[in-house]
């Protein structure tokens, strides 16, 4: 394959992680080693096809073994972080039905929350509900 063909494929899986779908970050490292594969024959290095494809698959493997999990851990695994202080006690209207144990989406301060029913009895939709305990972004709700 040419040089620019590497290239292109390269860019193609980066932008189909990127923007299609999540992969979990493997065809990131397919396409950075497409396009480093690409940048040898840009550079001058002539390399049999053979051996083009063997330096796909071994960049490929050592990227994904070496890279792959604290990359993805450090982009996808962040959990959120409030700075402004929830008040507990403070109330949210629970749009639907909210069964023990069950989440749904709140508005608070302004924003959108996810809200889990932490107390024995359902909420019923339009009530109010006491917010017990925060954790990350999710709002621990009981009924008054």
């Amino acid at each position: 394959m040419p040089w620019w063909g590497w290239l292109v494929v390269g860019a193609a899986l980066l932008a189909s992680e990127m923007f299609l779908l999540d992969a979990q970050f493997y065809l990131v490292f397919l396409g950075i080693s497409a396009a480093i594969v690409g940048l040898f024959g840009w550079a001058g290095i002539d390399l049999p096809e053979w051996s083009e494809w063997l330096a796909f698959g071994a960049l490929s493997l050592i990227t994904m073994l070496a890279f792959r999990q604290r990359v993805y851990q450090l982009v996808k695994g962040r959990t959120g972080f409030v700075e402004e202080r929830v008040t507990l006690g403070d109330r949210v209207v629970i749009p639907l039905n909210l069964a023990s144990g069950e989440t749904c989406r709140v508005e608070y301060r302004g924003s959108t929350w996810s809200a889990r029913n932490v107390g024995d009895a359902a909420i019923e939709a339009g009530r109010e509900a006491l917010i017990a305990h925060v954790d990350g972004l999710t709002l621990h709700v009981k009924s008054q």
